[in-house]
């Protein structure tokens, strides 16, 4: 029975125009590090990623931040991280947040969020990886999203044989418990193994 040491948060440069996304990401920042779970994230000290990153520091918990170089003055580097890798380009951020995290949650963001998210449900869809996905509907921010997977599911472009295995949670306290509860299903190399590693290279 595996169990989730590690979470990838994907979510904004930017705090957004709700205070709810703000005091959200900073409740979940600190949630990790009272479970003494690593944050793994973008390495940013903006918006929503400086948030969640700033509050899970202050809680003393373990952050690492992975960023391309070419990012390190527009997302503002993070100064507290207790690990920073710098990276070439953004497939080998996206190759070592996956590497490195057992689940991925996606807070409130733009294209680039929506993108790191879709890229998740893609592989697992494909059967390259079965970790955890989930998206935190904080003020429902994420309901178009949902409303578009249920249309693409009545058109048959997700079927059966090609799930699309996406947790959601509207409150902070619903998510490592999700998170864990899915994790707990699978085998221990599926998440912290070889194989979850293997599987992303050959893509």
């Amino acid at each position: 029975m595996a169990r989730i040491e590690s979470v990838c948060v994907y979510c904004g440069s930017s705090p957004g125009l709700d205070p709810i996304f703000v005091a959200q990401a900073r409740a979940f920042g600190a949630e990790l590090a009272r479970n003494g779970i690593r944050l793994i994230y973008g390495g940013g000290g903006l918006g929503l990623m400086g948030e969640v990153a700033s509050a899970a520091a202050a809680e003393g918990g373990a952050v690492t931040g992975i960023i391309p170089e070419f990012l390190v003055t527009r997302e503002g580097k993070f100064g507290d991280a207790s690990e920073m890798i710098l990276t070439a380009d953004m497939h080998e951020r996206k190759r070592l947040m996956f590497e490195r995290a057992d689940a991925f949650v996606a807070l409130p963001g733009g294209v680039g969020t929506l993108e790191e998210l879709v890229e998740q449900l893609t592989w697992a869809q494909l059967g390259q990886h079965r970790k955890p996905i989930l998206v935190a509907n904080i003020a429902g921010f994420w309901d178009p999203l949902l409303s578009l997977l249920d249309h693409m599911r009545a058109n048959a472009f997700i079927h059966g044989a090609n799930p699309i295995n996406l947790l959601v949670a509207d409150d902070m306290a619903e998510i490592l418990p999700k998170l864990q509860a899915a994790a707990a299903k699978l085998p221990e190399r599926l998440l912290h193994g070889p194989e979850s590693v293997e599987a992303i290279s050959r893509l």
